[in-house]
């Protein structure tokens, strides 16, 4: 089977787990909690620090919840998570969702956060995706579609950011417009049963604002993708300070405002 070709571009930098560990289901699965029953087997892939995964788990509570992601070391923190709120319904595994180590028909839910933008061949993740799922199951993906991301004001080096970004996600083997794509990728995957949505995050009180362009100004210069973006010839240090002081410029701005649009899939084997 084909394995992951696509390299992660954020690393698991603390800039990056201050998001990570923000996302709960309520704020970033609610296209699904109302599919879930207490019964259900889920799996979650490209589980991360695992906060989502155990909101999961406790939406369960008579099935089980197995988080999976492709670098072991997460998976230490997703246990501590699991533990401090003393869930025993919740087990973790690495894993490439290219190529899962499941038999056939596995999962009742089969469950993918900001995954499928990340990885070097999208059809194939949901073709596995379907394969461990049951008949009747679930397959429930939600990426962001940074091209739709909007702000106000318009600083002008946070338009920099975004080209950035890109640049350096598709040369990592990425699609960061991962969002509007989810539901041709699920059709080529081969499901025909599709209910394709839209949701958003939005950053705006002053605690939110302080929080969104913080963890984005730190990212850009501290964290795997800041190495990424140099290493790959996309931009150089001085770049990567000019793009980390307009996010800090962008934060101080009463007026400031930001939204994230993310494309959600539920599709019905």
């Amino acid at each position: 089977m084909p394995k992951e070709t696509a390299v992660y571009t954020h690393g698991h930098h603390e800039s990056v787990l201050r998001s990570h560990t923000w996302r709960t289901a309520a704020n970033s699965a609610a296209y699904l909690l109302g599919s879930l029953r207490p019964h259900m087997t889920v799996l979650d892939i490209g589980c991360g620090p695992g906060t989502i995964t155990a909101d999961l788990a406790a939406l369960v509570p008579e099935g089980r919840v197995t988080g999976v992601d492709q670098a072991p070391d997460i998976l230490d923190r997703a246990r501590a998570t699991a533990a401090e709120r003393g869930l025993e319904n919740v087990g973790f595994a690495v894993a490439d969702v290219h190529d899962l180590d499941f038999p056939d028909d596995s999962f009742d839910v089969v469950h993918a956060h900001q995954v499928l933008q990340h990885v070097g061949d999208p059809v194939q993740a949901l073709r596995e995706m379907r394969r461990v799922c049951r008949p009747g199951g679930l397959v429930a993906v939600r990426d962001a579609d940074y091209r739709a991301m909007t702000w106000y004001p318009e600083v002008p080096a946070m338009d920099d950011w975004l080209d950035l970004y890109r640049r350096v996600a598709r040369a990592n083997g990425g699609e960061p417009d991962a969002g509007r794509r989810l539901k041709s990728w699920a059709l080529a995957a081969g499901f025909t049963d599709i209910t394709a949505t839209a949701d958003t995050w939005c950053y705006s009180t002053e605690e939110e604002r302080a929080w969104w362009s913080e963890l984005w100004a730190d990212r850009t210069v501290a964290s795997a993708y800041a190495g990424r973006a140099v290493g790959g010839g996309h931009t150089d240090a001085a770049g990567l300070r000019t793009v980390s002081a307009a996010w800090r410029e962008w934060g101080a701005r009463k007026d400031a405002w930001f939204a994230v649009l993310n494309g959600e899939v539920l599709c019905r084997k």
